[in-house]
Formats: structure tokens, C-alpha cells, sequence
């Protein structure tokens, strides 16, 4: 599942706790007391390949505040007696370099911020508690400038030259509350490949909320995800949260957002998305290290945020997005065209509550919205102590339907879809009267924020007679996968197959599956092809890359499919390239990361053409 950044609620502090990473004999988890960290492994870091330019321009030295934490930046070893490492004595982040105590104003926030973490709302849930969302590969790493990384099997194919970039939660400091997966800066893990060698760089996000945080040496705002069950915590995070902007800490004007869950290219601009704001734009420069070169509001016409799933129609270039949030228009659809200039907003009044809408689909005629059964639910936050994001078991999904260049929204239809719970769209298309689409329903959509490994993503052929209004369902396969993609030139238009993430439980990816959706109708079994990753081995997001882009007579699977894996036995990370046409995904390359990449959630690949548009 990824950050699923809601625009509902602000974002949400950082923290960290870490684990050993297990033996291979045993599994131990060496708990750490909240807010009394005593010692942290502390690992060399690989050798960059150059000394000089490997500071993002954005952070200058004389603004850097040292971290909190030292971030495992190399993997780490299976027995930590078999390695030397030295330790080093922390104390909590309100007391570290940087933070501005002799400040009576942030003296006291901070001192309620610990009380209310401490005795008010203190993680008692382990779905918040940083000792268990922040231990293996789940722990944050610190920034990498660009390092050459080892090809251990196979070579790099010349069609990958250019970047393959995944976006992820890392939380900058340590969380002292509560703390959930979806919360956490953005990261970018970027791998560079050029003529058969790779570097990866790993650089956070520059987001207003980071910077902020940075050189005040601390977090300022509550997490979205973890930051508000129950009314007396949501009521004291919300008072000093108010406190923090009227001491003028914080100007909410300039982002509240992550820009933690994804990345799109469109209009000659490279995008780091999180729903709860406005995109920023990075960059990459020559040797492969990334920039943040701004929050991007397209000429003041983006208002508040967008989605962090935006559909390009890879035939006309044009962009299609949304964004959502707690008051009316609880959705509002909007379109760039193909040179990147946002077009007017189209409301959709016709939604009546507010609805937690991550994605949606395009087809050639149509857009394609999910109202599920996870919303805004004050009642159980306020008489249950719970999120005020929640399940409402007695709502009725149901699917929206608007034509693509709607001027308003006169033409929408509403079907009515029990039970469908659609998180993640894959790809939609017209047929006749008909709409398909095909996306993961999450059938247990209760769990989604607190009990993820108990998430069951089953991939669903919907149909949606528009004459008729009759929808029927069909499965794809009874396995439990989310994170699905497609080849990108076929969004919008009828695909053939799908390229799926194994959840071995969620929001672990033990392996990828191919499947054939053309089977589905015959009652056939759909997949075609797997690879698993291995004993104690996950990946993430699979990312189709097209062997010939521009050829249009190349088949629909000629290519390569892209992933990092992560073996938590060892403690090394690989990126791997497989072959999309092989029944068993076989390996065309491996390369060795010279520090493991924590697990994350979308990603994009950027071809060196597009890199030197940016």
C-alpha cells in the first residue's frame, strides 16, 4: 500500500526507531524506549564517485542541521558482531543542534509535544508504534549522492539508459509518538544507467514541510496517519499544531505536504507527487544526483493539491488528474494539455460526502472514479478513540463516470458497486457502449490504515455498461496483488497484461506476476509468467520498461521489467532487471546497491531523451 498522503488531514512529524536487522539463526527485534535512544549502529558509507559536486545546491552547509539519528546508510551485516562499528550516545531531537530553546514560545510547544506523545496519545497501537513500522528495511536511510554500484549478473540493455526513480516515506527525525507506515519525507532512490553502468543516488524531496523542519531541528506538524485517533489527541495536536503558526514556526500557505508517494514526467517536467499538496518538480543533473527545484502551482491555476496518480494519455501527451478533500467539491477533475498548461477545474458536486480517492482510470472517451467505503468517519474517532479516516461498512461503493473533456458536470453518472473497493486502478478502455477496467479490490478494506498483512488485493475485470448501467465483475486471479502496472503506451487503451506485485503479506512484495487478462474471460488461469524473489526477499513496485518505445509494431510485452529488492538476510539491496516476455521473468541483470534501499512505494522510469528536457 503506499503513502496514501489524504488531503484531509496536515502531515505528519518524523522519527525513527531502528532494529537489528535478524540473524540467520533468529529473529530479533532489540526495542528501543521511546524517546531514549542510547545507541545506534553507525556504518561506513560507500565511496561516492567523486568528491565534488555531491551536495544538493538547495541545502546550503551554513543551513544543514545535523540529523538526529544516523540513517543505516550500507547494509547491514547478518551478525552485528562480525563487522566493527562504533556507537555513539543520542539525545532527543528537541535537544539536538539546531532547535531554537532559548525561544520561551518553542520551549514550551516542545514540552507539550512531549507531554501529549507521552501521557495523552503515546503509541500503543503496534500499527503506529515506530519499534515495529520502522525496523528491517522498513528503517530510513540517510541522503547517498551518486555512487557507482557493481553489475553482478547479466548486463544493463542500451534501452535503459536513463533513470529509474522510486519514491518513498523516510522520516527525517524521530518519530516521538505515534507513527504510521503512510507517514514520513519523501525520498527519491534514483539508479542512472549509462552505457551499462549505474549509479544510484538517494536524495529527499525538498518540500517547504522539510526544509522547515530541517533548520528548526525538529518536526513542527502532526502526521497525518497517526497524529489524530481519538478526540482529545486530535484537539491537543491541533492546538499546538495553530500555536506553532501563529508563533510563525510554520506558514501552511507554503505546503504541508511530503511529496512521499509517487512520480510523473509531463509537460518537460519531472514531478515528486503527495496528495496532501501541490507537486514539486526535481531534476537530475549529469552525474545523476537529484534536485528539488520547487513547488509547482502551473502559473497559479493548481490550487490546494492533486492526486499523486495522474494519467498521461500516451498519444495526445495531454495529462489527466484530480484532487479531493473534507469540504465541497469533495472532488474536482482537471487536465493539463500536451505542452503541461493546466486547463480549467471541472467540480463534481454530484459526490455528497467526502471519499478517500487515491486513483482512477482513463479511457479514451472517459475518466473513471472509485467512491469507496473508506471516507472521512468523525463518529469513531470521536466515540472510539480511532482515525478520522476510516471504513464505513454500510456504504455503498459505487464507480463515476465523466467524459474526459467535460466542461462541468451535467454528463456524470454514478453506478452503484457493492463491495468494490478500488485503491490502485490499472488501466481502463472502451468497448462499444462498454467501459473496462481493471483494478486490485481490496476486500478487506477495514484494515487498510491499521492492519495491512491482513489485506487481500484481488485484480477485478470491471465492465460498466453505459447504456444499460449493468456492471459486472470478473477475477483476474485469486492471488493477493496490488502495485500493478502495464506498458505505459497502452493507458487509455485496451491492454493485454499486467505486471503485479505478490503481497507475502502486505505491504511486503515477494515476487511478480505476469498476467494475461485475455484469459480471464475464458475462465482461464491468467498468469503467465512469475518470479519470487527468495526466502526473506521483497521487492516493491514492478515498472514495465518498452525494449523499442517508439516502434509501433513492437509487441505489448517487449521489454523489461524493473524492481529494487531487498534481502533482509543479508541486508543488501539489488535492482533488478527481468526479461517481460521469459515464462519465468528471467534475470537480464543485476546490480549490486552499495546500500540498501528502503522499502518504498511508486516509481517512474525516465529515459535519457526525457532527462535532457528537464
Amino acid at each position: 500500500m503506499d503513502s496514501l498522503s489524504s488531503s484531509f488531514l496536515p502531515p505528519l512529524p518524523k522519527s525513527l526507531i531502528f532494529s537489528s536487522f535478524p540473524s540467520s539463526s533468529s529473529t530479533r527485534v532489540i526495542r528501543v524506549p521511546l524517546l531514549n535512544v542510547s545507541s545506534i549502529r553507525i556504518e561506513e558509507k560507500p565511496k561516492t564517485i567523486s568528491s565534488t559536486n555531491t551536495k544538493n545546491p538547495s541545502e546550503s552547509s551554513s543551513n544543514t542541521v545535523q540529523k538526529p539519528f544516523p540513517s543505516s546508510s550500507s547494509s547491514t551485516p547478518t551478525n552485528p558482531s562480525a563487522t566493527s562499528t562504533r556507537k555513539k550516545s543520542f539525545t532527543s531531537p528537541v535537544a539536538r543542534k539546531g532547535v531554537d530553546n532559548s525561544s520561551l514560545p518553542t520551549a514550551m510547544f516542545n514540552i507539550f509535544d512531549d507531554i501529549i506523545n507521552k501521557f495523552i496519545d503515546p503509541p500503543v497501537k503496534s500499527s503506529v508504534d515506530p519499534r515495529y513500522v520502522l525496523s528491517y528495511n522498513f528503517a530510513p536511510v540517510d541522503e547517498l549522492p551518486p555512487t557507482e554500484c557493481q553489475v553482478l549478473e547479466g548486463s544493463l540493455p542500451p534501452c535503459l539508459d536513463g533513470a529509474y526513480v522510486r519514491n518513498g516515506p523516510n522520516p527525517q527525525y524521530l518519530p516521538k509518538g505515534p507513527y504510521h507506515l503512510f507517514d514520513g519525507d519523501g525520498m527519491l532512490h534514483s539508479i542512472k544507467i549509462s552505457k551499462g553502468k549505474a549509479f544510484l543516488c538517494s536524495r529527499y524531496v525538498k518540500t517547504y514541510k522539510y526544509t522547515t523542519e530541517r533548520d528548526a531541528g525538529g518536526p513542527l506538524l502532526p502526521n497525518v496517519f497517526s497524529g489524530f485517533n481519538g478526540l482529545t489527541a486530535s484537539a491537543a495536536r491541533g492546538a499546538l499544531s495553530a500555536a506553532r503558526i501563529l508563533a510563525g514556526q510554520f506558514n501552511p500557505s507554503n505546503g504541508i505536504g511530503q511529496a512521499n508517494t509517487s512520480l510523473s514526467f509531463f509537460g518537460n517536467r519531472l514531478f515528486a507527487h503527495g496528495e496532501s499538496d501541490l507537486p514539486y518538480t526535481v531534476r537530475l543533473t549529469p552525474n545523476g544526483d537529484i534536485e528539488t527545484t520547487g513547488r509547482h502551482d502551473f502559473g497559479g491555476k493548481l490550487f490546494m493539491s492533486m492526486t499523486a496518480h495522474p494519467k498521461i494519455d500516451p498519444d495526445t501527451k495531454e495529462t489527466f488528474a484530480f484532487r479531493y478533500g473534507p469540504a465541497p467539491p469533495f472532488l474536482t477533475f482537471f487536465r493539463f494539455d500536451a505542452n503541461g498548461s493546466k486547463q480549467p477545474d471541472v467540480p463534481i458536486f454530484s459526490m455528497t460526502r467526502p471519499s478517500f480517492l487515491h486513483d482512477f482510470a482513463i479511457s479514451k472517451k472517459y475518466a473513471i472514479f472509485s467512491e469507496i467505503q473508506l471516507g472521512m468517519n468523525p463518529m469513531e474517532m470521536i466515540f472510539n478513540g480511532g482515525s478520522p479516516v476510516g471504513a464505513d461498512p454500510a456504504k455503498v461503493s459505487r464507480l463515476g463516470i465523466i467524459p474526459r473533456y467535460a466542461k462541468d458536470e451535467a454528463e456524470v453518472k454514478w453506478f452503484d458497486v457493492p463491495g468494490l473497493n478500488i485503491i490502485h486502478a490499472i488501466n481502463a478502455w472502451d468497448e462499444e457502449d462498454s467501459i473496462v477496467m481493471l483494478a486490485p479490490n481490496i476486500l478487506s478494506v477495514e484494515h487498510t490504515l491499521e492492519r495491512m498483512e491482513l489485506i487481500h488485493a484481488l485484480i477485478e475485470k470491471v465492465r460498466i455498461d453505459l447504456r444499460t448501467g449493468i456492471v459486472t465483475r470478473t477475477p483476474v486471479s485469486a492471488r493477493n496483488l496490488d502495485f500493478a502496472v502495464i506498458n505505459p503506451s497502452y493507458v487509455g487503451k485496451k491492454s493485454r497484461y499486467v505486471y503485479a506485485g505478490v503481497g507475502d503479506p502486505m505491504p511486503k512484495i515477494s515476487g511478480v506476476v505476469k498476467l494475461d487478462v485475455s484469459k480471464g474471460e475464458q475462465k482461464e488461469e491468467c498468469t503467465v509468467a512469475c518470479r519470487m524473489y527468495g526466502p526473506r526477499c521483497y521487492g516493491g513496485e514492478p515498472f514495465f520498461v518498452a525494449r523499442e518505445p517508439e516502434n509501433p509494431e513492437a509487441e505489448e510485452d517487449d521489454g523489461y521489467v524493473l524492481s529494487y529488492v531487498h534481502d533482509e538476510i543479508c541486508g543488501e539491496s539489488k535492482f533488478l532487471v527481468m526479461d517481460a516476455k521469459s515464462p519465468n521473468l528471467d534475470i537480464v541483470a543485476a546490480v549490486k546497491l552499495p546500500r540498501r534501499v528502503p522499502y518504498g512505494f511508486h516509481g517512474l522510469f525516465v529515459r535519457e531523451s526525457e532527462l535532457k528536457r528537464l
